[in-house]
């Protein structure tokens, strides 16, 4: 199968510059490799969304030099993909209602394990769905983080896929959508590394393939945070794209010349240098 990555990006707030990073970078490594880049909008969280930042980011993407190669994939349009897969996971009794709170799981560390609810049902209250997690490991070897092992009762325990409003977990719908899409390569921010064990249990479950993982370090800012959520945070400016631009290709250890004006053109000189195995493999650092 040729290459396809993507950049999926959940509209809860204006692009800013870790996401910039995560588009930048698996955009670099879809072109090198000679194949495809999508984008995919995980807007299946209502609650979460900020009004208006879903075209936002989409109309930002092109300022930066960054187009995708198909439609835009938006996961809100997808929920009858999500229930087919739940309702295959029930049949198979991979899930199962859960009417657990958190007070009730302080005790276990907030993590559910061995597969059963250990509430007393109650039909005046919608239960959520965990999909059961094995006393097992999963390994995968990430690209930039390296050989990965997570074992998925003690790590994940039994996780939620999907809520009691009825919202599908993003867990379920990524895995779902990169199968849909025929994703080969995953590289997004070191953040989702421990979500990626949990996918691919899902991707197992559903007998789907798995995709390669590349996780680049998170940004943070000079007081150790993550960037999205310091008051650095501040989003990227489409409208003058250049120079964070630039700050994402340093921040990614690529060496270009100063004297591009644009941005095609200034990601057309890093392509020419650009080599993924020489990528940051530190899990964070500094943004500058």
């Amino acid at each position: 199968m040729n290459y396809c990555g993507r950049f999926a990006p959940s509209p809860t707030g204006l692009l800013h510059f870790g996401s910039l990073v995560a588009a930048v970078g698996s955009w670099l490594c879809a072109r090198h490799a000679g194949g495809q880049w999508l984008v995919r909008m995980e807007d299946i969280d209502p609650p979460r969304e900020v009004r208006g930042a879903a075209n936002a980011i989409l109309a930002a993407l092109p300022a930066f030099g960054l187009t995708a190669d198909e439609p835009v994939l938006f996961q809100s349009q997808r929920i009858s993909a999500y229930d087919d897969a739940f309702e295959r996971l029930r049949a198979a009794n991979r899930v199962f209602p859960c009417w657990c709170s958190r007070r009730d799981l302080a005790a276990a560390g907030g993590m559910h394990r061995d597969g059963l609810c250990t509430v007393r049902s109650d039909e005046a209250r919608t239960p959520a769905w965990r999909l059961r997690s094995p006393d097992s490991d999963v390994l995968f070897d990430d690209m930039l983080q390296g050989p990965q092992r997570y074992n998925l009762r003690e790590q994940a325990g039994d996780f939620v896929i999907r809520r009691v409003e009825g919202l599908y977990a993003y867990q379920l719908a990524c895995a779902v959508d990169d199968a849909f899409q025929n994703i080969t390569d995953v590289v997004r921010g070191s953040d989702l590394l421990d979500s990626t064990p949990r996918q691919i249990w899902l991707q197992q479950c559903l007998d789907l393939p798995t995709p390669a993982y590349g996780h680049l370090p998170l940004a943070l800012d000079a007081e150790g945070r993550k960037l999205s959520k310091s008051e650095q945070a501040d989003p990227v400016d489409p409208g003058n794209p250049m120079p964070a631009l630039r700050r994402v290709l340093a921040f990614l250890d690529i060496s270009v010349q100063q004297d591009a004006d644009h941005p095609a053109q200034l990601l057309s000189e890093a392509l020419s240098v650009f080599d993924p195995s020489a990528l940051p493999h530190c899990s964070s650092r500094c943004a500058g």
